[in-house]
């Protein structure tokens, strides 16, 4: 019951998903129709269908593929030819009798002006939406197909499946509520129900393109910002959900394998590619030379990182922990320090981020990037899970899915021969820049110093490249920045000339995190921290006081702020009373 549940409100939350955009041109058609004998039929039919194309398509092979292909052709003419009746009932009329016995009860179902809404015929553009319709395949769907294809033909598949699209169609049915008073408020108040009528059927026919050019399984499918992924990723790592072979399962929190079962244990994670050579690496920190053959029979959890990164700081305690924890159980941390900026470069001071954030695994400094390139990364932080085999099973890019990552290395340990049980996930107390961000209340992105990557620059003065300048800075808008003082702006930090020069920044977020370093001599340079003109007093980060006094003594990333109030748009300034300071990036958490 837990499963049908979930599976249904999984489906409900589709309305939010880029990908229903499609289809909800043939629903709107509906609006102003009787939901008995319009609406409900329609979406039945959508609902049904969908659940028993989807079942096949999962357990039936190639065969099953194709003719779903064929079906969706059918579909797509037939939803064209319900849209042109919308717009001219005369075009349908010239054409040959059959489709035109179609087309008048396709044309029945949209209400066309004096005739009765089919129920059949509702019926039928119901099944055409659910040959078409590709939900984005987010974790709950994921979970649902996965153990489909585990388990093979099962009316457990077809159940949840069906349940899933039911909660679609209820969200649709709610939302066509809304939307068909809305339209029946046009038609009588402006007597403009024909226009209406064509205009859905304008609707209908670019759902029809937009399908037909495969935009509903790609660009729709990339957008993240209506993405219900991480609402359905939540419900699922709360309750402990995950398919099995013999179906799906709410695991508990103490569940470990059945003893005696006979049958080794199987991850559900995909092969993803033979892991690449792990040879590159300029010099190797905490281990020797670490190669990939070597670590058959472990589990390998690959870490690229820099250690500027506030992303990658942030994630440090998660791998750390995990290394500690899984040690004794299989599991090898390999770190691959690839160097965003120059000065990360520099051996010692990788050495030194080492030491400070306590990382006693393995760490391979990737200031080439073969081990970056071997595995085609692109990101900062990206993690990768390789089997006992060699195998990669799991990635993982950026910050976050921690409680999944962690049930991949559990569930790879189990399936390399480790008695693992099932344990409370690990969840670290970090502090200062370690800890996770306020997503909730950010409002200021990344922003680079250098005018290789500037962006929001509000000096009066314009950005000078490779030479020294003097700026001055008024009242900087929300994510705007200025210099004030004698810079020399370099492609990836600006460094001070003279003393007494500083940076304002107009942002919003809770933690303003700045990453700078003295120059090459090394000498520390004194700063204080305002905000709106003021002391920060509480607001202090760990680099300040509360005073907002501070030393540049070592090139890394300082928390100069940490609102301990709530988060406002705030005026940021760094003053400095020494010369040499070089500034490269602002992040924000």
């Amino acid at each position: 019951m837990t499963l049908l549940v979930i599976a249904y409100l999984g489906g409900a939350l589709t309305i939010l998903s880029p990908c229903i955009l499609p289809i909800l041109p043939f629903v709107f058609a509906r609006a102003g129709q009787p939901f008995l004998r319009s609406t409900l039929p329609m979406l039945a039919g959508m609902a049904v269908t969908f659940a028993l194309v989807a079942t096949l398509a999962t357990i039936g092979g190639s065969w099953a593929i194709q003719a779903n292909e064929f079906g969706r052709l059918a579909a797509l003419l037939l939803l064209a030819l319900f849209g042109l009746s919308l717009i001219s009932p005369r075009i349908a009329n010239t054409l040959s009798q059959p489709v035109v016995g179609l087309g008048n009860r396709l044309m029945n179902a949209a209400g066309k002006p004096g005739s009765a809404p089919s129920a059949a015929g509702s019926l039928l553009l119901g099944i055409a939406t659910g040959l078409l319709w590709a939900p984005c395949a987010g974790p709950i769907l994921g979970l649902v197909l996965t153990g489909a294809a585990l388990q093979g033909a099962n009316l457990q598949t077809t159940v949840l499946l069906g349940a899933y699209a039911a909660g679609a169609a209820t969200s649709l049915a709610l939302t066509l509520c809304v939307g068909g008073r809305l339209f029946t408020m046009m038609k009588r108040s402006l007597g403009i129900s024909e226009r209406v009528r064509q205009f859905a059927g304008a609707t209908v026919i670019a759902g029809v393109g937009v399908i037909a050019l495969g935009l509903d399984t790609g660009a729709l499918a990339q957008l993240s910002y209506t993405s219900t992924a991480s609402f359905e990723q939540a419900v699922l790592d709360r309750l402990n959900v995950r398919p099995t072979e013999g179906g799906m399962e709410v695991a508990s929190a103490d569940k470990s394998l059945p003893a005696g079962s006979g049958k080794p244990y199987r991850a559900d994670l995909p092969v993803e590619g033979t892991a690449p050579s792990l040879t590159g690496a300029v010099e190797w920190l905490n281990s020797p030379p670490l190669a990939t053959e070597q670590l058959r029979g472990k589990v390998v959890l690959v870490d690229f990182w820099t250690y500027s990164c506030i992303n990658c700081i942030r994630t440090i305690p998660y791998v750390r922990a995990w290394a500690e924890k899984y040690k004794d159980q299989g599991l090898v941390v390999i770190g691959v320090h690839s160097p965003e900026f120059a000065f990360e470069k520099k051996i010692d001071n990788v050495k030194k981020a080492v030491g400070d954030f306590k990382i006693d695994y393995p760490v391979a400094i990737d200031n080439d990037y073969r081990i970056w390139r071997a595995f085609d990364n692109s990101y900062w932080p990206a993690s990768y899970l390789i089997d006992a085999k060699g195998n990669i099973r799991y990635h993982h890019f950026g910050e976050g899915n921690y409680g999944q990552t962690e049930q991949a290395i559990q569930d790879l340990l189990r399936e390399a021969g480790s008695d693992i049980a099932a344990t409370t996930l690990v969840n670290p107390d970090a502090k200062g820049a370690e800890a996770s961000a306020d997503l909730k209340d950010i409002g200021s992105g990344e922003t680079y110093v250098g005018y290789k990557q500037s962006t929001g620059f509000a000096s009066k003065e314009s950005l000078g490249a490779d030479t020294s300048r003097t700026y001055s800075v008024d009242k900087p808008s929300l994510n705007q920045w200025g210099l004030s003082g004698t810079w020399t702006v370099g492609p990836e930090e600006a460094t001070l000339d003279k003393s007494d020069g500083s940076i304002t920044y107009r942002f919003k977020a809770r933690d303003l995190h700045l990453v700078l370093g003295p120059d090459s001599s090394g000498k520390p340079v004194r700063f204080q921290v305002t905000i709106d003109g003021q002391s920060p007093g509480p607001d202090h980060g760990t680099d300040t006081d509360a005073d907002g006094n501070g030393t540049v003594t070592s090139t890394r990333l300082y928390q100069l702020v940490r609102q301990s109030g709530g988060v406002q748009d705030k005026t940021f300034t760094i003053r400095f009373f020494d010369p040499g300071v070089q500034a490269y990036a602002f992040t924000f958490g």
